[in-house]
């Protein structure tokens, strides 16, 4: 398998759930109020011998030519977003769903960001984000799934999508937050999304208030990498602003 990270920079988050651009050659996180998180935030690319796989999809913002930023980083690794395959989704907060669709600037007008692919979407996630009126949930950027055609709606905790990628709902992150393994080729991929999104948190024990199982996601972590390290899983983190991929 081929991954690429598809960067889209490094924010700073506090309680107010914006985000906010951070230099770290410049900038002392200091310098940003009390409590706010250093994340990255990168979607991934996957290339398998059966389809080409875009795992989340960032926050959706655009140039300042109003294109896409998500479909130029992928046109920068030499795919066209006419190429993608399969969206898998772990969760709809925002700075995971904002890529889904794409607007024009001018019009305001949303258009499904990838439309020759097949989204996989968890359905009670899908149906939570859409009636929880939550700021860390944009509903403009995912709404358009309930009438595009080429939606599978996951409805099982766990199951199987093609026989090679395996996923999990944990509720852990989120309510009905889900994980992926991808098995292709003698390898296997793990995207744990935001229960899993930085190596640091791989290997330290604690709970996090901003997770709605905070001590769920701590156990999760640390069975997945004791389980990642007999069967030599490669881990993606997408938050991670040094190691996106962990090979364990």
């Amino acid at each position: 398998m081929k991954i690429i990270p598809l960067s889209e920079g490094s924010f700073t988050i506090d309680q107010s759930k914006v985000f906010v651009p951070f230099d770290t050659a410049s900038e002392e996180l200091n310098n940003r109020p009390i409590g706010s998180l250093l994340v990255e935030i990168q979607p991934f690319v996957i290339i398998t011998s059966k389809d080409i796989i875009l795992i989340d999809t960032g926050l959706g913002y655009n140039l300042p030519d109003g294109s896409s930023q998500l479909h130029h980083n992928l046109q920068k690794a030499g795919i066209n977003p006419s190429q993608v395959t399969k969206v898998l989704m772990s969760h709809l907060h925002k700075d995971h769903a904002g890529g889904i669709t794409t607007s024009n600037e001018q019009t305001g007008e949303r258009f499904i960001a990838f439309p020759y692919a097949t989204y996989y979407i968890q359905q009670r996630e899908y149906d939570y984000a859409m009636g929880v009126g939550s700021a860390s949930y944009v509903t403009t950027d995912f709404s358009l799934l309930e009438d595009f055609s080429k939606v599978v709606w996951l409805a099982d905790d766990a199951g199987y999508i093609d026989h090679y990628i395996r996923y999990e709902l944990t509720g852990a992150h989120s309510k009905f937050h889900q994980v992926f393994w991808i098995e292709d080729e003698g390898e296997v991929v793990f995207f744990g999304g935001d229960d899993a999104p930085q190596l640091q948190q791989m290997k330290s024990r604690f709970v996090a208030k901003y997770d709605f199982d905070g001590k769920k996601c701590m156990e999760l972590r640390k069975l997945w990498w004791e389980q990642a390290h007999q069967q030599h899983w490669k881990f993606l983190f997408y938050h991670d602003i040094g190691s996106p991929i962990f090979t364990r």
